[in-house]
């Protein structure tokens, strides 16, 4: 008995609707018992029972193909419902949820609160890994490479010329709780950094944002998933021919290009297909996660960020880098759902 969450309240609401569609057109369907649940962008929740296009579209909100649920332990009610409030047991949910209110941790909570199996990361590590100010922290103390950086908080005074004290220009500045490059700006000069740092604010609805050095080199990428023995899947290499790799990039692939596996050597890729299980075993993570790093000209790798939800259309970075590993994607989400219910019941 599994429900597929989608939508959300986040800034990635329409990442999410595109994810989940290709995820549903790929999913071995007659292995589950499927249930659909939309999350609105106002965090109701309403069981679907539409086509995908309607998903893919975002006209699956309508009342003729929605009802509304709550959820009670070990499952959902449909409470307005001329039915019987007859609880819809569920063995697992898998949240197809990017940033807020999905993938930080909160949703994973509930799940756990209401004893039901969940995909992916647990509450601890995907709030974790949600603030990237709380990732570095972690992975710094674990002696995992990262880039330098100073995290700034609203309300607590600072300026471009102290943090030019500590880090040479230029800069990436980004929200600490946010994804798909929403808020992210490269600072070449200082005159460029208080409108950067005001839109990072304004997107990260925590009140925490980073600078961090820019690193050279090109960004590299690992998927890693498993419980207790994690396993790395290839490795992709991003090319652009901007300042970052930004949401046109990820989503319209402007001026940006994806290989997979990446132009590296065979020692490097394995190098960093270890330090991306280092990664995703510091910060805790099950399930699933990809690993985002930076190959620098000397050779060394550092970590940029982890995403515990990532990308899940057929063509997104996480399916493609199991499938060059062997695992195609109907039978990677398979894998993954098993994964859920290895753990403990009601802990993501």
């Amino acid at each position: 008995k599994l429900a597929v969450l989608f939508g959300g309240q986040s800034s990635e609401y329409s990442v999410s609707l595109h994810s989940v569609a290709s995820m549903l057109r790929n999913l071995n369907r007659d292995k589950y018992d499927l249930s659909l649940v939309g999350i609105t962008k106002e965090g109701r929740f309403l069981e679907y029972t539409g086509d995908i296009d309607h998903i893919e579209h975002d006209t699956w909100n309508t009342p003729e193909l929605t009802t509304p649920v709550a959820w009670v332990h070990g499952g959902y009610v449909r409470p307005e419902s001329d039915e019987p409030a007859a609880v819809r047991a569920l063995d697992t949910v898998f949240p197809v949820l990017h940033g807020k209110n999905g993938e930080d941790g909160t949703l994973q909570g509930l799940m756990e609160i209401m004893n039901i199996h969940c995909v992916g990361c647990d509450t601890l590590s995907s709030a974790m890994i949600m603030d990237k100010d709380i990732t570095h922290i972690v992975l710094d103390a674990q002696g995992i490479p990262t880039a330098k950086y100073v995290c700034l908080k609203a309300g607590i005074p600072y300026s471009a010329e102290e943090i030019l004290q500590v880090i040479p220009l230029p800069w990436i500045v980004k929200p600490c709780n946010a994804g798909s490059s929403y808020g992210v700006h490269k600072v070449d000069t200082l005159a460029e950094f208080d409108e950067a740092a005001k839109d990072a604010f304004h997107w990260d609805g925590r009140g925490k944002i980073l600078v961090e050095e820019c690193i050279p080199g090109f960004e590299i990428g690992c998927a890693v998933m498993g419980n207790l023995e994690p396993f790395a899947g290839d490795v992709d290499e991003i090319e652009i021919h901007g300042g970052f790799f930004d949401f046109a990039g990820k989503y319209e692939m402007k001026d940006s290009a994806i290989y997979c596996p990446a132009r590296i050597s065979p020692e490097k890729t394995e190098e960093a297909r270890a330090l991306a299980v280092a990664a995703y075993q510091a910060m805790g993570c099950s399930g699933f996660t990809r690993v985002d790093m930076f190959l620098q000209p000397d050779g060394v790798l550092v970590i940029n960020e982890l995403n515990t939800v990532p990308g899940m259309t057929a063509t997104s970075r996480y399916p493609t880098m199991m499938e060059k590993a062997g695992l195609p994607f109907a039978k990677l989400l398979d894998d993954l759902i098993a994964l859920s219910l290895e753990k403990e019941v009601g802990r993501c």
